[in-house]
């Protein structure tokens, strides 16, 4: 089997019967095997770095910098809606998660496809990867946006004229 790049390859967010009907199959088929890819390497990266009842936060750079936020976000939000009985994921990530668009994505039995991407690491350690995935983006939102407000040119105003300087010379 060859390896893919997944770093170029788009999340596709539709189920295959919508990629079947708007032809974009080879679309959903690269996503989907982008995505097996993805929650493998979640499970990988969480077996690594488990160590001494803490999970490092290289877990989370590992993924991350192979497969982006994006998919990331989209293969945890999976596990965890997946999961929607167990009560070992934090209230908010499931919040979090159940906002998330992920339509069902059922094949010709009525099974969602869906399951077969979800993280199958203990639910305590998917829970603590997903918060501190979800810290790193929102600390690199925070920097981008940081960066962003310092590489803007500032703005010009007109000095202002003090009232000393209107004063009529005398």
């Amino acid at each position: 089997m060859r390896a893919i790049s997944t770093g170029s390859i788009p999340v596709y967010k539709h189920s295959a019967s919508y990629a079947r009907e708007h032809d974009e199959l080879a679309a959903y088929r690269a996503s989907n095997q982008a995505n097996t890819a993805c929650k493998e390497a979640i499970e990988a990266a969480i077996r690594d770095h488990y160590r001494d009842n803490r999970l490092d936060a290289a877990a989370v750079d590992q993924v991350v910098q192979q497969f982006g936020y994006d998919r990331a976000f989209h293969i945890l939000a999976i596990t965890v809606c997946q999961a929607d009985w167990d009560r070992r994921y934090s209230p908010d990530n499931r919040a979090w998660a159940n906002a998330m668009s992920i339509p069902a994505n059922p094949d010709a039995w009525g099974t969602d496809r869906n399951c077969y991407l979800a993280v199958n690491s203990h639910p305590g350690l998917v829970d603590l990867f997903l918060s501190q995935t979800r810290k790193a983006y929102a600390q690199e939102q925070q920097k981008t946006s940081v960066r962003d407000k310092l590489k803007k040119p500032p703005e010009t105003t007109s000095p202002k004229i003090s009232a000393k300087s209107k004063a009529p010379e005398r």
